[in-house]
């Protein structure tokens, strides 16, 4: 086992992609049952997954780094996911170009704090995904304040995904995903309960984004990721709070391999934002944030 330490040259590199699925391992095995992997692709117009090195590759190919991670949610889904400790290892070997985050399922418990210590301890992941919709749970709730409590010891951020998800949509009942365990006002009281806990908000919050802006305002511990969408899509109040209030707050991210990079940095650069946001947006911000600057 080799524990993770970046060698990123941040000079050499264009920008942070700071929302990159690692979907399968060498093996094969993914994240989601296949039925639910064939539903996200319907929705996505399918794409085809890329173990983590060849990932890596396709960074390097591009002067970027990545931050990389599996979603574990095998009580709601009944599937044990691709190994966040192999994002880990594969990312060790790939130091110049990823970084890390491990996920643990909230609803194992103890188990689950458990495993977020030795990811971190172990393993070095800079911090922890969660997506409440597919993990089905409230992020609110006090009965994972434990969890919080340990990775804001931990002093490493969490992502997690925020409003509408493609993972289940059009399907029946939407595959019984909630999207209310999505709200980011959820992620507000995790915010003011744990100040040190730095919270990065996956995603324009459609149908929230109001609120995802009036919490990363609010929060001196709460951060928006721009993932998901082409940037074409944001709303004009995003856009304008991204030119102002919140340029320091706010972080490029693709949600690869779902939009690809190329695909985000063509539409960004039809954004009207100012010269000395854009460079905070695609690389100083996330560098702050994830202790790489």
């Amino acid at each position: 086992m080799t524990r993770y330490e970046p060698a990123i040259d941040l000079a050499s590199i264009t920008a942070i992609d700071t929302h990159v699925h690692i979907e399968v391992d060498d093996a094969g095995h993914g994240a989601l049952p296949a039925d639910l992997q064939a539903a996200m692709d319907r929705y996505f117009g399918g794409h085809a997954p890329m173990p983590l090195d060849a990932v890596a590759d396709y960074y390097r190919e591009r002067a970027m780094a990545a931050v990389v991670f599996t979603v574990d949610a095998r009580t709601r889904l009944g599937t044990v996911p691709n190994s966040s400790e192999e994002i880990a290892e594969g990312a060790a070997r790939n130091n110049d170009v990823l970084i890390p985050f491990g996920s643990v399922d909230p609803l194992t418990g103890a188990a689950a704090i458990e495993s977020a210590r030795r990811l971190h301890g172990d393993f070095g992941v800079r911090g922890f995904k969660f997506h409440p919709s597919v993990q089905g749970f409230d992020p609110s709730e006090s009965r994972f304040s434990p969890l919080w409590a340990a990775i804001q010891e931990f002093g490493v951020p969490i992502v997690v995904h925020t409003g509408q998800t493609g993972v289940g949509a059009g399907t029946p009942g939407g595959f019984g995903l909630r999207l209310q365990y999505s709200n980011p006002m959820l992620l507000d009281t995790v915010a003011a309960d744990f100040p040190d806990l730095r919270i990065i908000m996956a995603h324009p919050s459609t149908p929230w984004q109001d609120e995802a802006i009036s919490i990363a305002t609010h929060k001196a511990n709460a951060f928006i990721d721009l993932s998901g969408w082409s940037p074409k899509y944001f709303a004009p109040q995003l856009v304008r709070n991204i030119n102002s209030v919140l340029r320091d707050k706010v972080m490029f991210g693709s949600d690869f391999t779902a939009i690809t990079p190329d695909r985000w940095l063509r539409d960004f650069a039809d954004l009207e934002l100012s010269d000395d946001v854009r460079p905070k947006v695609l690389k100083g911000n996330a560098s702050a944030l994830l202790g790489l600057a």
